[in-house]
């Protein structure tokens, strides 16, 4: 067979197969293949085979520090590649990885020298003069080896030169290029993190108060306020430290987006008035202009006489670190403050630091180790080793060969830029720096205006006149309509109406402007609920004795029946939403004290109604404020319980006004009594037994009967009303808001179904596009709009039943097509939408019936519905 050596090839690392062939002499007579060559050198462009490499983790030399390349879990999964692996003794004591656990994840433990002579060698700082071997640890490689580690090439021309001598390739760590691809191996960040969370540590051990402010009974202590110079990871991770214990934070950057993650973290932003970018090269920040400077110098200045601690990351790749706070501006501190300055090892931030000690200078004390993620480093050897095994893994993706292969000509982000970037000497032939790809980044996406935003750019787009026009323009609309209204008014009682209805909307409108997102499903739900006061037009229209007598009583008690359905299943899932927000260490809750202004309210309407009195308009107006209260009470978590109280009081306040008014017989009232208790039973029924993630679309599904109700009192009230059209004196009125009644209870109720069919998971999510649906819905509305003139015009019984019967069918066919062609995904806003209609609805009936409480509580659920409507697409959008 061939035997294995190692030679120096094209490829990216030092050592490919090869083979020294024996002399293959054919024996005579004997056909030979002349192809095995050309095979072979097709299984050595593959690379080298992981089971014959060694990796070897050397013990670091560099003074105090603790960390090395490779943890023990680190080793395992490189020996379960195949690789063979051998770790210097003692080189994780420091790190608290002992021998044992190295031997146990599969490593070999060897001595100094050995370990160098490894094929791969990791090591976490550059190579050094060995002061115990009178060498330096450069020359320990054996030649063609491949090093991994920090390096710093721009910084050690000297090291470059021993290195090459060794005809060394070397993937510098520090090298990796700031693009998304590389995050998992980019270690300066890892190391970045770890300094800056220890910096906020160091300086809470050192400063003499606490971070976060008290008030104890010794007296009050205020919270230490931070100064984080630089939005890098450092930074940020210092900054995120800082505000989690307590401390006011503020953050400077010369660069926008830091400042913006600055404030994702809760941090005052710091800026100067002068406008300029401080984008760099790889994510870092550049070299800043004289002027702006000098203007954030002055920034610091002022920032020094205030905080208590500053920490300063500012570095500019290549240079000295850029001197921000000076020794005047140290001076201007408080005794007791703190400074920790994470660019010491560049030569610091602050004038008066001394990188790698800690001292006092006027009273304020300095840190400026150059080693701190060498002071966590169990954390920091096992981010570290993360950070080259993932870059081992993502140059050489192979399963079997290591094999990479650097190029000058390569795109952004992509693995061969990583690679390119991060190799600085390929066998002994110095590759930095790395050329740019012959692509550009891509720009950061551009930050979406909020709606407020685009709002006030309209706005201002809009002249002084313009503005002033328009609105005098809506006004001089508004008020023209109500002197409309006025002259075609038939009497005083649907001028009342009308007034009743306006204000009502007002008052709906403002309700529920500032709602918490978290309470939109409550507040549908409640609404819905309250919506449920389409009782009241079937306990209106009810009549017979213990049984309805004629058909329009039978749709009375119907109406009534799914009415209640909705009343007492509404107000249930409104309580059991609101209960997923309770914690087990809220304080003890009594809402069944709100049973004492419910009984006072009805109960004292009783006992007046049975001294004579008839007081029903002014319970209405009382109902009526408890459902704008409810309303309200459902904007906010705190009020939340309270508002779904108010809904019950107010809807138990109407119906029993409603019951007052009307003196039933005790068979009627027991009629009613029956419907009311047996659909009341159904609702808390289903609402009690429905699964928590099922709330929602049983919410929609409780507006279907809304819905119905409505058609179902509006049909009835038609049927009955009828044979005194000719002498009613608002005919015209009552059938144009039965008809419009119908129409709205129509899409009400097959649209409520469809949505909750597809929240359900009945029907798919997926929106149904059906052919030509525009002009189908456009056909289905002008035929219901249609429908309108005869049933106006004609004054036959047949030709006015036909009419409504023919509406509520095409409004419920429009319904399920317009609901349909909506995805699943926006149908809490269909709900909503259908909320506001089934208050139109409610509202119709109210003017049906001359029923003031109906038209209160409708507007007030049509309007409110519209405008929850309009903020829930805003959210979602």
């Amino acid at each position: 067979m061939a035997g294995l050596v190692r030679c120096v090839t094209g490829c990216s690392l030092p050592f490919l197969l090869t083979i020294n062939a024996r002399t293959f002499q054919p024996s005579t007579g004997q056909r030979s293949f002349k192809t095995f060559p050309t095979l072979w050198s097709e299984q050595t462009a593959k690379g080298i085979r992981y089971k014959d490499l060694v990796v070897g983790v050397p013990k670091e030399i560099y003074k105090n520090e603790k960390r090395v390349a490779l943890s023990p879990a680190g080793v395992q999964a490189l020996v379960k590649q195949g690789f063979n692996v051998q770790v210097e003794h003692g080189a994780g004591e420091e790190s608290k990885f002992s021998d044992e656990q190295y031997k146990v994840a599969g490593a070999k433990i060897g001595e100094l020298k050995t370990v160098f002579g490894s094929d791969v060698v990791l090591k976490v700082r550059a190579p050094i003069f060995n002061e115990t071997l009178g060498v330096h640890e450069a020359t320990l490689l054996k030649e063609k080896a491949t090093l991994v580690s920090f390096i710093y090439p721009a910084q050690n021309p000297d090291l470059l030169d021993k290195l090459a001598q060794r005809k060394a390739t070397v993937l510098a760590m520090d090298q990796v290029p700031r693009v998304t691809i590389a995050q998992g191996y980019d270690a300066l960040s890892s190391m970045a993190n770890i300094a800056g969370y220890k910096a906020v540590v160091l300086a809470a051990n050192h400063f003499g108060r606490f971070f976060t402010g008290q008030i104890t009974a010794a007296g009050k202590v205020p919270p230490a306020k931070i100064l984080v110079i630089g939005g890098g990871v450092a930074g940020l991770a210092a900054a995120g430290a800082a505000k989690s214990m307590g401390a006011i934070v503020r953050g400077f950057d010369t660069r926008p987006p830091a400042l913006e993650q600055f404030k994702s973290l809760g941090a005052e932003t710091l800026e100067v008035d002068i406008a300029e970018g401080g984008e760099g090269v790889g994510g870092y920040a550049k070299e800043m202009s004289k002027e702006f400077i000098e203007a954030e110098l002055a920034l610091f200045a002022k920032q020094c006489k205030e905080v208590d601690i500053v920490i300063t990351t500012a570095l500019i790749p290549g240079k000295k670190a850029p001197i921000l706070i000076t020794k005047n501006m140290v001076e201007s501190m408080k005794d007791g403050s703190v400074i920790v300055d994470l660019a010491a090892e560049a030569g610091g931030n602050v004038e008066t630091t001394c990188p790698g000690e800690l001292h006092i200078h006027k009273g304020v004390v300095h840190i400026g180790y150059t080693d701190l993620p060498s002071r966590m480093a169990t954390q920091a050897t096992s981010l570290y080793s993360n950070n080259i095994l993932k870059l081992l893994k993502a140059i050489s993706p192979s399963k079997e060969y290591f094999y990479f292969e650097p190029k000058d000509d390569f795109d952004y982000g992509t693995i061969d830029h990583v690679i390119r970037g991060t190799m600085v000497m390929k066998e002994g032939k110095n590759l930095f720096p790395a050329p740019l790809p012959k692509s550009l980044p891509p720009p950061p996406p551009a930050k979406q205006k909020s709606i407020q935003e685009l709002e006030a750019e309209k706005m201002a787009s809009v002249s002084p006149f313009q503005k002033t026009m328009t609105s005098a323009g809506v006004y001089t609309t508004g008020l023209t309509t109500v002197l409309g209204l006025g002259l075609i008014s038939p009497n005083a009682a649907f001028t009342q109406m009308v007034t009743t209805f306006g204000l009502a909307g007002i008052v709906g409108y403002h309700t529920v402007w500032g709602v918490t997102p978290a309470l939109h499903s409550p507040l549908m739900s409640v609404t819905n609920a309250i919506s449920g006061l389409t009782a009241v037009g079937g306990l209106v229209l009810m009549g017979g004795s213990y049984l309805p007598s004629s058909v329009p009583q039978t749709l009375a008690l119907l109406a009534a029946f799914v009415s209640s359905v909705n009343i007492a299943g509404g107000f249930l899932i409104t309580q059991r939403m609101l209960d997923m927000f309770k914690r087990p260490t809220d304080p003890p809750e009594y809402n069944y004290l709100y049973l004492i202004p419910g009984a006072v309210f009805v109960g004292g309407y009783g006992a007046s109604l049975a001294s004579g009195y008839n007081i029903e308009q002014m319970v209405y107006l009382g109902s009526g404020l408890c459902c704008v209260g409810a309303l309200a009470g459902l904007s906010s978590q705190r009020t939340s319980r309270l508002g779904n109280a108010l809904g019950m009081i107010g809807v138990a306040g109407g119906l029993a006004a409603t019951l007052g008014a009307l003196k039933p017989s005790p068979e009627l009232l027991a009629q009613m009594s029956t419907a009311m208790a047996m659909g009341g039973t159904m609702g808390l029924t289903i609402a009690k037994r429905i699964e928590i993630s099922d709330l929602p679309q049983l919410v929609a599904a409780f507006h279907s009967l809304v819905g119905l109700a409505a058609v179902l009192t509006c049909i009835a009230e038609y049927m009955i009303e009828y044979p005194h059209l000719d002498v009613h004196p608002s005919a015209n009125v009552l059938k144009t808001v039965a008809y419009l009644g119908t129409y709205i209870g129509g899409v009400t109720f097959s649209g409520s179904l469809v949505a909750y069919g597809k929240l359900q998971g009945l029907l798919n999510s997926a929106p149904l596009m059906l052919p030509g649906r525009h002009y189908l819905n456009a056909g289905l509305l002008a035929a219901s709009a249609g429908g309108m003139i005869p049933f106006m015009l004609d004054p036959s019984y047949t030709t006015g039943m036909a009419c409504l019967l023919g509406v509520s069918g095409l409004s419920s066919i429009m319904g399920v097509t317009l609901t349909a062609a909506i995805g699943g995904a926006d149908m809490p806003v269909v709900i909503t939408v259908l909320n506001s209609y089934s208050g139109w609805a409610l509202c119709a009936e109210g003017f049906l019936l001359d029923n003031n409480l109906m038209t209160i509580v409708g507007a007030l659920i049509g309007s409110s519905g519209a405008i929850l409507s309009y903020i829930m697409c805003v959210a979602m959008n």
